[in-house]
């Protein structure tokens, strides 16, 4: 068996999935002997722990986010994740909830913000947010839920307006930098893992 097979099935047994589990990415990577899969295996294994998120919360962003990116793998094993790491139904019912909302939000204020006109922004935008209000998870952690998937989503305006809540929250930046940084991490292994 060659290092790169090796690594996949060790990676692939990781998160839950037959060792015979192939994508197209994942078999270019194995045929090439690519190294990069042992930086893949390192970058996914360093989402699962953060000296700036709880276990529970770093369990709920990266559900948020595999939901976002509609990867049943990723979801799946993240749901699972979330319930080993104690988190409830109903948080990880919010964590999916905030995917699909910030799904709409996010394209509806990128067209406010590419539009640039005085006139849309004083439209309502009639989309129904009260998850907002009251979030089981809290306020602080729904506006970091958002910002992640917002970054993800490539929203400029809502990265900012969430960022913004944030700090005002008092968030220390080094916590969003690391929910960004899971964030962006699962969105890499959903380009090989899908």
């Amino acid at each position: 068996m060659s290092e790169a097979t090796e690594t996949i099935n060790e990676f692939l047994e990781s998160i839950g999935l037959d060792t015979q589990y192939r994508t197209e990415s994942l078999t270019l990577l194995e045929k090439g002997e690519s190294r990069y899969l042992r930086d893949f295996k390192v970058n996914f294994n360093s989402i699962l722990s953060s000296e700036q998120l709880s276990q529970k919360e770093i369990a709920l962003v990266a559900l948020s986010i595999a939901v976002n990116n509609n990867n049943k793998p990723l979801t799946d094993f993240f749901t699972s994740f979330a319930e080993k790491s104690e988190c409830t139904a109903e948080e990880i019912a919010e964590a999916a909830a905030c995917a699909s909302l910030l799904a709409s939000n996010n394209v509806f204020y990128r067209f406010r913000h590419f539009t640039q006109k005085d006139k849309y922004a004083q439209i309502p935008a009639r989309i129904r947010m009260q998850i907002m209000v009251k979030p089981v998870t809290g306020k602080e952690f729904f506006e970091l839920l958002s910002l992640a998937i917002s970054a993800v989503n490539g929203c400029e305006m809502c990265v900012n307006a969430h960022e913004d809540s944030l700090i005002k929250l008092g968030t220390k930046e080094e916590r969003i930098f690391d929910a960004v940084r899971i964030a962006s991490l699962i969105t890499a292994t959903g380009k090989i893992i899908f």
